[in-house]
Parts: C-alpha cells; structure tokens; sequence
C-alpha cells in the first residue's frame, strides 16, 4: 500500500496558514467576560459547521492492531489518575521558583482532569482506549520534560527544544509558553501516541472519539485561561474581542488535531523505514515552522509576570 502523506509543500502551506491565523487571531486568547454563562452566538454559529465538515473527512481504512507497549495496559480508569497525581506534584515543583514551565503544566493538568471526567461520564465510546492513550500521551511529556531539564538535547523534537528553551529563558508572555507547548504536544506528540495506541479497535475507528473531544474543550478556554491570569500572568487574558476569542481558539485546535489524526494515519500505513522518515519530517516541519512563528510574536520581558507569580502562584 501506497502511503498517504502530505507533500512537503502542502504541509508549509498548512503550517503557514494555522501559523499566520495563529499569530493574528490567538491575540484575541479567551478573556475574562460579563457574561460566561451566556450562550456565544458566533460560537453557536461557526463552530457546528466546522465540525460538520470534519464529521465528513472520514478515516482511512487502517486495520485494528494490538496495542504492545507497556503504558496503561489495562486500560483502567487508574491510568488517568496515576497521570494527574505525577502532574500535580510536577506542577507544584514547578511553582516554587514561578517557573515558565508552570503555565502549561497546569494547562495541562486542568485538561487531564476533564478527560478523567469525560471518560468517567462514559463521553467517548472506548473508556480503556481513552484511558491508555492518555497515559501515554502524558508519558511523552514526561519523558521530553525530565530529558531536558537533566541537560538532554538530543532526540527533541524541534518543536519542543524552542517551548523549553523560551520557558528556561523567561523570553516569551505566559500566553507565549502555553502556545508553544501545547504545538509541541499537539502537533508533534500526538500523531506518534496515536499511531502506537491503535486508530481503530475491535469496533471501528477511534475518530469519532477523537473528533468528540473537541466540544469538551470549548468549554475549558475560559477557565483555564483564567486561573493563568489570576495565578501565573497577569497578561494572559487582557486581550478581549468579544465572542470572537474562544471561537478562534476552537478553531485553530480543531485544525491541530484534525492535522494529527491524518499523520498519525500516515504513520501507520508507512510500509517502510523510508516513508516511516519522510512523514516524521512531515511532522517535524508541521510543528517547527508554528513554533518559530509563536516564538517571534510572543515574545516578552518577565518581570511584571513573575512578580505577580511570586505573589498569586
């Protein structure tokens, strides 16, 4: 079979459009507003079309294949929990200097939570596949994490060596750090969980799953975004363009992972070790060209933030 995989033009035209989208629109990051618990029009408006159109880009046939690592095994919802205990004790050593690296760690570990309780409120079809693709989905982290922090360089995705770099360096905005980790995990991480967990079970394809979470996200832009503000950046939620930020957001998100389910798709059918590399670069460069973008525009001097962390963290 013939692997399917983005040309090397096409993906720095996608990469170049989510970048310049991102660079522009993400400005308008979800801010605090008079009105949470009121309904979003231009959410309600844009948002059910958009996953309209992804319900129709269906997944390649892939067969079911076993899962044979040694991550979450079972499948049990114990997995999660293991994960958001590691995460909090990460996070609170992290707080004590007002690390960078705190932002996303408790972004990370808020969205972990709401997986735990999606996965409990039987949201996803395959509780176990959920379970165990968040435990090895949050491994990688830890695992590019602990390498850096103890001095490792190589074998780091591109993607992640600027994330980490502009945390160590407290060179961009809280806003900065939370969008180039969450590129590098998204976009770079996530095609590789996935094609190792399995796309498709015993019942068909996991997409659906997949795509269902992007809803469950929506609901989190405000909130997190909120608690970064009042804990770690001040800045994080001043900008406010009305209904238009966390419509923007969901957006671009729906983009990323959209992109990572037909990576993950391509790692799969590589049928040699040379189109396994060929998509790898796919990914590589996906990932690196968004990061280099949210480096540049986000950049920004630490002082205020890190005052305020001192304080509020």
């Amino acid at each position: 079979m013939t692997v399917l995989t983005p040309s090397r033009s096409l993906t720095r035209v996608l990469a170049a459009a989510l970048g310049a989208v991102l660079a522009v629109t993400t400005l308008a990051a979800p801010a605090r507003s008079d009105h949470e618990g009121d309904p979003d029009p231009l959410r309600g408006l844009l948002l059910p079309p958009v996953d309209g159109l992804i319900g129709l880009l269906a997944p390649l046939p892939i067969p079911a294949t076993p899962y044979t690592g040694e991550i979450c095994v079972s499948g049990e919802d114990a997995c999660i929990d293991d994960v958001i205990v590691r995460m909090q004790a990460r996070l609170d050593g992290l707080l004590e200097d007002c690390s960078h690296s705190s932002v996303f760690s408790l972004a990370y570990l808020r969205v972990t939570e709401n997986v735990r309780d999606a996965v409990r409120a039987d949201f996803f079809a395959d509780r176990a596949w959920l379970n165990r693709m968040d435990a090895v989905f949050a491994e990688m982290y830890f695992d590019t994490t602990s390498a850096w922090e103890s001095g490792k360089r190589t074998g780091i995705p591109a993607a992640w060596r600027i994330a980490l770099k502009a945390e160590d360096d407290r060179a961009v905005s809280g806003l900065g750090n939370f969008l180039l980790a969450m590129n590098a995990h998204i976009n770079s991480d996530f095609p590789r969980v996935l094609a190792a967990v399995g796309l498709t079970g015993p019942d068909g394809s996991h997409k659906a799953d997949h795509n269902r979470y992007n809803n469950r996200l929506d609901s989190l832009y405000v909130p997190v975004f909120t608690e970064q503000a009042a804990r770690l950046d001040p800045t994080f939620d001043d900008i406010d363009a009305g209904t238009l930020d966390d419509t923007v957001v969901g957006v671009i998100m729906r983009g990323w992972r959209e992109m990572v389910w037909r990576h993950a798709e391509a790692l799969v059918l590589a049928r040699t070790p040379f189109q396994r590399t060929l998509v790898e670069r796919e990914i590589e460069l996906y990932s690196t060209v968004q990061a280099q973008l949210i480096r540049t525009v986000f950049q920004a001097k630490p002082a205020k933030r890190d005052a305020w962390c001192a304080t509020h963290g």
